[in-house]
């Protein structure tokens, strides 16, 4: 190389110049090496930035454009960041160049280690490279990443205080609200931590504090110290309870035709007491179910003072009358039609009138209920009549029922005490003979399920017992007992708020019932209080009301004892470890009906499997069952869940 003076300015023209220009143009092509398809070295560390840049910034793959992402790693890791990662946002714009999408991938490496985090994985290792794709590709580009999670983050300490008056009164209640709360803490030491555990710890904690005394409480202070090199996470969360609450007075607003002292009666709020979440739902279901409002809305105005703080129901009126048509379809009695009418302010008595007409295949009937609003106690008055035609074994029946007494009806539970006249005419040859009855009656039903619609889990009792003296033939004295029940069990354990566990548990539906009327034997029973078993409430596999004792015409008829077991084993389908909206069923059950108790050691068994859909009206319910003794098939379709 010819050597320059350095006292002279050297011309352009000379080959130090040239030199310059050679050095330029050298490291032009090493930037050209780094090109989408010509990747670095596999060896590099899992941590280096990617780099894809062209010496025009611009693709050169036909006129395609976009790019696809494709991550690689444990399923989980997988799942949240194809859905989540925020570079899956930019994925189909048709302006980016190479070196925008590299901007994005650099960010997109804290954006995967953040999202991760939350999962309680603070240490993953993270390969990001971008790759072209083949020219009959839809787009020119693929951004891979490999993830390598590494270990879950675990909590080693929970820590759990309070603030406020729930933490200085000295209340038997509020202590036991305190250890209630720290007892159900549900991310102790030992177990994962994830974004979504620690969030649902903290919020079940906090609706455990605002459902009695506190409804202002919150969540002064929470702290999870993740040392990710350990693996480990302290916990500690402070809860702020605010002032103690009580009921005050009933508000209603929107109320219009149906008086407000009414409307008190029937959402019957415990003022004066403690504030109580569980209290003011009922109060509400108590509202809504009453017929009197289309919706209703109850609050607790925290505004106001605390020890008589005023509870606002926000209510829509029902019309004053109104007429219901229904139809409906059971493989019992066919397809089913029907009419209501409503009427919620009878002329001079004010009582709230429902009168309904149905029509089935087996059943038709007229009924009417009359039903005054409850008083301070809950109790209402009310009287009914019905008429029926109805099948009774092999016999047509035409009868009449007529009831006077009081009732009292909760979310939960439901009462009644009443005087009931019953008479059956029995029809065909053969038939048994017709007869009446006047009787005193006390019923309880108890339902205590998780949801009232579609039950997971909880049990539910019904009893009924009368006393009365047949009113044809010879005059006799009688007693009957109905008793009824169903427990709903899930089988194998999940942890307290885990709903999604609960959702995939299998159960098992144990349901009984027992019945007897006890009389002399010359006395005339209506045939509408003996009993009949079969169909798809009772024993499947067998048709509607079809087993029952034998007279001596060897027809079926209504008797005098009863007795029914049934197992179900439900299982809830899982596709692609999702949850369902179907289930599968199997299930046996057993009934027997006779005029001695000796004589029900004889059952007619039934045995199956079933579906259940889970759908936006209720529960579709479908069961093919086969009867041991009929030995026959048979389909039975139900809509809606009852006790």
């Amino acid at each position: 190389m010819p050597r320059v003076d350095s006292r002279r300015p050297t011309p352009a023209g000379t080959p130090a110049f040239l030199f310059v220009l050679l050095l330029l143009a050298a490291l032009l092509l090493q930037g050209c090496s780094l090109l989408p398809g010509r990747h670095k070295d596999d060896k590099a560390g899992a941590d280096d930035a990617p780099s894809a840049l062209t010496s025009n910034g611009k693709d050169d793959a036909g006129g395609r454009h976009g790019f696809n992402v494709r991550v690689e790693g444990p399923k989980e890791a997988r799942e949240l960041l194809e859905q989540h990662l925020e570079l899956q946002r930019y994925r189909r714009l048709d302006d980016l160049q190479l070196a925008e999408i590299s901007r994005l991938m650099v960010a997109a490496d804290a954006n995967a280690r953040e999202l991760l985090g939350t999962l309680g994985y603070f240490t993953p290792t993270l390969k990001m490279e971008l790759v072209d794709l083949p020219a009959d590709a839809a787009v020119p580009y693929e951004v891979r990443i490999q993830v390598d999670p590494g270990p879950r983050t675990k909590v080693t300490a929970a820590q759990v205080d309070f603030a406020g008056p729930i933490a200085t009164d000295t209340d038997d209640k509020t202590a036991a609200q305190r250890k209630a709360i720290r007892d159900g803490w549900t991310l102790s030491a030992g177990q994962d931590f994830t974004q979504s555990a620690w969030d649902g710890a903290k919020n079940a904690g906090l609706r455990k504090l605002v459902a009695q005394r506190f409804p202002t409480g919150s969540i002064s202070l929470s702290r999870a110290d993740v040392d990710a090199d350990a693996g480990t996470a302290r916990l500690s969360v402070t809860y702020q309870s605010g002032p103690a609450y009580r009921f005050g007075p009933l508000e209603v607003r929107g109320a219009e035709r149906y008086s407000v002292d009414g409307a008190r009666r029937i959402a019957r709020v415990p003022s004066g007491q403690p504030y109580d979440q569980q209290e003011l739902l009922d109060a509400q279901a108590r509202m809504a179910s009453s017929g009197y409002y289309d919706s209703v809305f109850l609050t607790l105005d925290t505004d106001a003072d605390p020890q008589a703080a005023t509870v606002v129901a926000q209510v829509r009126e029902a019309k004053l009358q109104k007429i219901v048509l229904g139809a409906g379809f059971t493989s019992d009695s066919g397809p089913r039609l029907s009419a209501d009418h409503i009427h919620n302010r009878m002329p001079l008595l004010d009582w709230r009138a429902v009168t309904k007409l149905s029509v089935d295949r087996n059943t038709r009937s007229l009924n009417t209920e009359w039903s005054a609003i409850p008083g301070d106690d809950g109790w209402r008055w009310i009287t009914s009549g019905e008429l029926k035609q109805d099948l009774s074994g092999d016999y047509e029946v035409d009868s009449g029922r007529a009831r006077f007494g009081r009732s009292k009806s909760d979310p939960k539970i439901d009462r009644a005490y009443y005087l009931q006249y019953d008479y059956a005419l029995n029809r065909g040859v053969g038939a048994p003979p017709s007869a009446s009855a006047l009787s005193a009656n006390w019923s309880w039903t108890g339902r205590y399920f998780d949801d009232a619609g579609a039950p997971r889990r909880g049990w539910g009792l019904g009893l009924e017992l009368g006393a009365g003296y047949t009113l044809s033939g010879a005059q006799r004295p009688f007693t009957r007992a109905d008793v009824r029940s169903l427990y709903i069990l899930p089988l194998g354990r999940v942890a307290e708020g885990d709903t999604a566990g609960l959702a995939r548990q299998s159960r098992l539906a144990l349901r009984a019932q027992v019945g007897a009327v006890t009389a002399k034997d010359d006395a005339q029973i209506p045939s509408t209080l003996l009993f009949l078993t079969g169909g798809d409430t009772s024993v499947r596999g067998y048709a509607y009301r079809s087993i029952g004792t034998t007279n001596a015409s060897g027809a079926t008829v209504a008797g005098r004892y009863l007795a029914v077991l049934s197992a179900e084993w439900q299982k809830p389908l899982v596709f692609d470890n999702k949850v369902s909206a179907w289930e599968s069923v199997v299930f046996v059950d057993a009934g027997s009906v006779a005029d001695q108790v000796s004589q029900l050691n004889k059952p007619q068994v039934g045995v199956g499997v079933g579906a259940r859909w889970r759908s936006p009206v209720g529960p579709v319910q479908a069961d093919l069952g086969y009867g041991v003794e009929t030995r026959k098939f048979r389909l039975h379709l139900r809509l809606g869940f009852s006790f």
